[in-house]
């Protein structure tokens, strides 16, 4: 029986290269996800393949699908919807938290046609943007449940999006017992939306259908699409990122062979299914590899009683890895670890944001494990380095690139590697490989993703994150093109001045942003969030920041203590509403330093086209002329590289 396990002992550069001696060709990789899951379910038919818990103050019941009761369920959702009209070329949605049927979703969407996960917590209209983008025909979806509106959401968008025919609903009432009856009732007392799409039940539907094989023979090609993941970050309408099943494939097993995701093995999902890396790295490089997905909650480390009880957790399913961003990191760091058997976890991973150094050096004080902290994108698949499990791990880097998977660091000339950067020689990261997809759904959105090489081997794609990689060939990243603060011709990395900032005593979370200056473009400035318990005024962080910051210009003007760092859906710290903050604060001083000015109202915001843009509304003080105001106001705004509209009222 044929598998595709080849893992190996990650140290070094030399580890990665003394397997690449050995050509992918003759790694025998499946031609599609379905066909990764099904050599598992043949080889490990009675492991468990999934664990689920619902809540995590009852995190002991679980309900837990063996390979062989997964592999019949994908092939019951496939079936179920190729007999609802999906093609290969066709693509199912599902907009759910995290559960099995998740998973279904997306690889028995897989089998059958393109799969494209929608992030649950999006506005109804962002939603049916990306679904009419993707020209959805069956959306999963979850059934009316208290606490949440996804079910509003989308009975109010539902019939803007023409291709749709049907939606299928999962009900997470069914893991309730008993208290599922208070659901229903509840359930009974609201009008139900009349909606054009046809409306089934999606765990009664996928019953009907025969679990013993996929129905429609499908013939699998490498280069198939597989999925289209949603991208774009904070800013715009998110763009659809393209992954073909080999990008899956090999994504999941490179992962899975460097970090010894081994048969019978447990890791830990906390991060959301909509994302990459639990959609891939933690689900398909689980299940291409024999080991169980721990499901932790619909919310994920959101869940209530989740991060309180997280030890407990893992100490009761004796998860071998968990993966997470570094808030959840942070948060561990208080919770008490004594009198928890954590002997089997071996691995703890941090990518998606930036790890404080310190950070790192306080859990690994407090439980002995390192935080290896990874590097990847949507347009890489999912993970594309990592500090190497069995070597040193260097805090701060991101580690080695993976096999089979060339990652330099450039110089680019338009659309073009001018050259590539010698050692410790900060540049733009390019990745080549089997991992990288083929470009976005919407062909313009390509414009400058890939660049040429002179060397003929195929395109690069440009990541936009700068880096560098040392002698012993770890990545460095040293921010992104448009995170740095440039004051006056000047670079500043923000983490020249969030590491230092990490390493006072009371601060949990720094983000360094750019203001807007009249005089030199930007200054940094820095957000603070303390540790619970803690105390520390910005007189004093400021002191700190003006010893501990080697380089005088990137010393912060102006530090802010935030209750509470704003993130994204996935837990990264999101700067895009500081840097917003910024802008409005600074417009508003300049502009209430014109005369006749009243009061100021700035709404900060991110163009697609034009970048940040500021709304701007003055009121004139009672006699003075909106005319008269005008010329002044513009001239306080003239100074800044920032687009904005204004509207003066009299």
């Amino acid at each position: 029986m044929t598998t595709m396990t080849s893992s190996f002992k990650l140290r070094s550069l030399a580890d990665v290269e003394a397997f690449e001696k050995t050509p992918l060709s003759q790694r025998n990789l499946p031609q599609s996800t379905y066909e990764a899951i099904k050599r598992s379910a043949e080889r490990y038919p009675k492991s468990p393949a999934i664990m689920f818990f619902l809540q995590g103050t009852a995190y002991e019941k679980t309900v837990e699908y063996s390979y062989q009761n997964f592999l019949g369920k994908l092939h019951q959702t496939a079936n179920m919807l190729q007999d609802l009209g999906l093609g290969p070329k066709d693509t199912v949605s599902y907009i759910l938290p995290n559960l099995p049927q998740s998973y279904l979703a997306l690889y028995g969407g897989e089998a059958a046609g393109i799969a494209n996960p929608i992030n649950p917590l999006l506005e109804a209209e962002t939603i049916a943007d990306i679904m009419r983008a993707a020209q959805t025909k069956v959306l999963i979806t979850l059934a009316p449940f208290p606490k949440t509106n996804i079910w509003e959401k989308i009975a109010s968008i539902a019939d803007s999006v023409p291709s749709l025919t049907t939606i299928l609903q999962v009900d997470i009432a069914q893991y309730l017992g008993f208290k599922k009856l208070v659901v229903q009732a509840m359930r009974l007392t609201q009008k139900q939306p009349s909606l054009k799409v046809k409306v089934l039940d999606f765990d009664k539907t996928l019953a009907q259908y025969p679990q013993e094989s996929l129905t429609s023979k499908r013939q699998f090609v490498a280069s198939d699409i597989a999925s289209y993941f949603h991208t774009g970050g904070t800013t715009g309408t998110p763009k659809l990122a393209l992954h073909s099943h080999a990008n899956e494939v090999f994504d999941s097993w490179v992962v899975a062979s460097s970090i010894e995701m081994a048969a019978q093995k447990r890791n830990y999902l906390g991060l959301p299914l909509f994302h990459n890396y639990g959609a891939i790295a933690i689900g398909l490089g689980s299940f291409s590899a024999g080991a169980c997905v721990v499901i932790g909650t619909p919310q994920g480390f959101r869940g209530e009683g989740v991060m309180p009880n997280l030890w407990k957790i893992l100490a009761h399913y004796r998860c071998n890895t968990l993966g997470a961003v570094p808030t959840v990191y942070k948060n561990l760091l208080n919770l008490p670890i004594e009198g928890y058997d954590l002997s089997h976890l071996e691995l703890t991973i941090c990518g998606a944001a930036a790890l404080p150094v310190e950070l790192a050096k306080q859990f690994k004080e407090k439980t002995g494990l390192s935080i290896l902290e990874g590097y990847g994108l949507t347009e890489s698949t999912s993970v594309s380095s990592v500090n190497p499990p069995f070597g040193e791990s260097k805090v701060g880097s991101v580690g080695l690139r993976f096999p089979y998977q060339e990652m330099r660091t450039a110089f680019l000339d338009g659309d073009k590697v001018a050259r590539f950067c010698e050692v410790n020689e900060t540049g733009i990261i390019v990745i080549r490989g089997p991992n990288v997809f083929p470009g976005y759904k919407e062909s313009f959105q390509n414009k400058g993703v890939f660049v040429d090489s002179a060397d003929g081997k195929g395109l690069w794609l440009n990541t936009g994150d700068l880096g560098y990689q040392d002698e012993d060939g770890y990545f460095w990243l040293t921010g992104r093109e448009k995170e740095l603060i440039i004051r006056g011709g000047h670079n500043i990395d923000p983490r020249q001045i969030e590491e230092p900032m990490h390493r006072h005593p009371a601060v949990a979370l720094a983000a360094a942003v750019a203001r807007p200056d009249a005089q030199v473009g930007e200054l940094p400035v820095v957000y603070v969030e303390l540790k619970p318990g803690k105390e520390a005024s910005e007189a004093e962080l400021l002191s700190f920041a003006e010893k501990t910051i080697g380089e005088r210009a990137a010393i912060p003007k102006q530090i802010y203590i935030v209750p509470q760092m704003p993130l994204t859906d996935v837990g990264k710290l999101a700067k895009l509403p500081l840097i917003h903050a910024q802008i409005e604060e600074v417009f508003k001083e300049s502009l209430m330093r014109v005369e006749g000015v009243e009061s100021v109202e700035v709404q900060a915001s991110s163009d697609k086209r034009l970048g940040r843009v500021a709304h701007v509304e003055v009121r004139a003080k009672a006699g003075v002329e909106g005319e008269g105001l005008e010329p002044p106001c513009h001239q306080a705004l003239a100074h800044y590289a920032i687009h904005y509209d204004l509207k003066i009222t009299p």
